[in-house]
This record gives C-alpha cells, sequence and structure tokens, in this order.
C-alpha cells in the first residue's frame, strides 16, 4: 500500500500531510531534510478521509480553535523513538518541556541527546508536539521547521492561553522567558512581521 499526501498552506508555510490506510504517518515541512522521515512512494490524494481530517483540525489549531488532536497516528521508528514520540503526546497545549524532562519521563534521564535526536526525527511535527520542547536554559533549540516557525506554534499556543499562564514550563527559571518570547512572537504574528 503507497503513502497518500496533500499539500495544505498554514501560517507556518506549507505543509505536506501523509497517511497509509487509516492512520496519519507525517506532517511534513516545505523545506523538509531530505530523509529526516523515511516513507515509500507517495502518491497525491485529492479527497483522503485521514488528510481531509487531519488538514480541517490543523486548520482549527492554527485558528485558535482547538488545543488537542484527535487523530489516528501511525509512528513508524524504533522502539525508543516512539518513546519519545508518546512522551510528546504528553505534553499539554501552552507548555514546555525540556529535553532532560522528556528523557526523565522515559526512564533514562542520561539519554538526553537521544531524545533530542528522537524529536529531530519525529514525523508528525505540531501533532506531536516536538515545538514544545525546549532547551534546559529556556532557549527555543533546533527543530525542523526551523526555529521562526517553532516561535509561531507557541505563539498560537500562547495566545489562547490565560495571560497568567501563556507558556508554562516544568522550570520556573523558564517560565518567565519563555513568557516574553511568546508574547513577543505572538505580536509578531498579528502584526504581520513573523
Amino acid at each position: 500500500m503507497s503513502y497518500a499526501y496533500k499539500e495544505v498552506d498554514s501560517p507556518v508555510g506549507k505543509l505536506k500531510l501523509v497517511a497509509k490506510g487509516a492512520g496519519l504517518v507525517a506532517v511534513l515541512w516545505e523545506n523538509e531534510r531530505p530523509n529526516r522521515v523515511r516513507l515509500g512512494e507517495m502518491v497525491e490524494a485529492e479527497h483522503d478521509p485521514v488528510l481531509d481530517e487531519t488538514e480541517r483540525q490543523l486548520k482549527e489549531y492554527f485558528a485558535g480553535e482547538r488545543t488537542g488532536f484527535d487523530l489516528e497516528l501511525d509512528f513508524a521508528g524504533t522502539s525508543f523513538q516512539k518513546q519519545v514520540w508518546a512522551a510528546l503526546l504528553t505534553i499539554p497545549f501552552g507548555e514546555t518541556r525540556s529535553y532532560l524532562d522528556i528523557a526523565t519521563q522515559i526512564g533514562n534521564p542520561k539519554a538526553v541527546r537521544a531524545v533530542g535526536a528522537a524529536n529531530g526525527r519525529n514525523p508528525i511535527s505540531i501533532i506531536a508536539p516536538c515545538h514544545r520542547v525546549i532547551g534546559a536554559s529556556g532557549d527555543l533549540t533546533g527543530f525542523a521547521g526551523g526555529l521562526k516557525a517553532k516561535e509561531t506554534l507557541l505563539a498560537i499556543e500562547a495566545a489562547k492561553m490565560p495571560a497568567s499562564t501563556s507558556v508554562k514550563t516544568s522550570r520556573r527559571s523558564n517560565a518567565t522567558r519563555n513568557r516574553t518570547v511568546a508574547q513577543t512572537t505572538q505580536q509578531s504574528l498579528f502584526d504581520g512581521s513573523l
């Protein structure tokens, strides 16, 4: 069975949605790095129920009308990668975690770099929110879609949160910095400079 795909416009550029059977297997970036996510033969599908539903939910997310996704996900990767990607799905909307937090959550606190590598290979961007993972210092770090896209996604989530909780982190010292990043990015999003 080949993969079906559909390209959609978004505030973070063109996204390629990819499904196989009843599951979503990838949300890829416009400037996707070759071989970051390995997939088989793909056929463009104008109307596919999985892709159409994914597009609908993403539009609601970008419009600030959705804080979670209800899609069947079909991750392909190593067991370690799948553990990391499952941990990403537990990060609440509007909150961030560090790579150390994710490594600790999966029971392997010394695997911070391996968590970073698995995060970078997350095939289902945005839906499995790898954009919510930041450096231990609170800095925005590498992101397959680019740091500008990561800032935009965090700003969209911050805009939906009450002002007192615009971006929560697992570490108090990061909360102020992240709120500032989110508010600055949110302002850029609304004034068109992003």
